[in-house]
């Protein structure tokens, strides 16, 4: 998990031409493969990686915000995140179905892909490393409670922590708990306290406090 200081994965050479990572080597060959083959062309290719790397957290947290602030909106999100983001004119991405999760003083959900790094690219941008790595896909169901702590969130005993896997169907986004003394604050302020690892469910929406600080 090495966005939070911690590095469950060994660290490899990079392998390929002019040092290039074998990742990126693969990356490459596969592009050609699909020119050549003319399935996509270099254009469209281009164009979808200009698509993904314009995603940012800030699309979730837009969808979060308007769930704080508009009950009748939370209520149409936890139904159907996909009709609700659209709602908001953000583009839910290619999965049939987007579930939005709400955390409670009950009930605290983390999301995991357990195959793969299945992620909700269109509203929390590319996945961090820590999400994709083998260690986080096995102990955050394994052990969700001591993951939890690696990223600093202690939990209380008496909260139910709920581990939901991803599939290519489902993209999951958690709407975290409105952080207290935020009543009075604007929509766009409350959606600069939410963060992609409160949308995933390894931390809390910073306080305003702490935002204020950060800035």
């Amino acid at each position: 998990m090495s966005d939070h200081g911690h590095s469950h994965e060994d660290a490899h050479d990079p392998i390929g031409r002019d040092d290039e990572p074998l990742a990126a080597a693969r990356v490459r060959a596969l592009e050609v493969l699909l020119v050549e083959k003319g399935i996509l062309t270099h254009d469209e290719i281009r164009a979808r990686i200009d698509w993904l790397v314009s995603r940012t957290p800030a699309h979730g947290a837009r969808l979060v915000a308007r769930a704080w602030v508009d009950p009748s909106f939370n209520e149409r999100a936890l139904d159907d995140a996909r009709l609700a983001a659209l709602e908001l004119d953000l583009d839910p991405g290619e999965s049939p179905h987007v579930v939005a999760l709400e955390n409670t003083d009950e009930v605290h959900h983390v999301v995991v892909c357990t195959l793969c790094s299945c992620y909700p690219k269109s509203l929390l941008g590319p996945p961090p490393d820590w999400y994709k790595s083998l260690s986080y896909r096995s102990r955050a169901v394994s052990d969700p409670r001591a993951v939890l702590r690696e990223f600093g969130l202690e939990l209380d005993d008496d909260v139910e922590v709920r581990v939901v896997d991803s599939t290519a169907d489902i993209r999951y986004i958690v709407i975290p708990r409105r952080p207290v003394g935020t009543e009075a604050m604007s929509e766009d302020s409350l959606a600069a306290l939410v963060t992609r690892d409160s949308m995933i469910g390894v931390a809390e929406a910073l306080s305003p406090a702490s935002e204020l600080t950060r800035a």
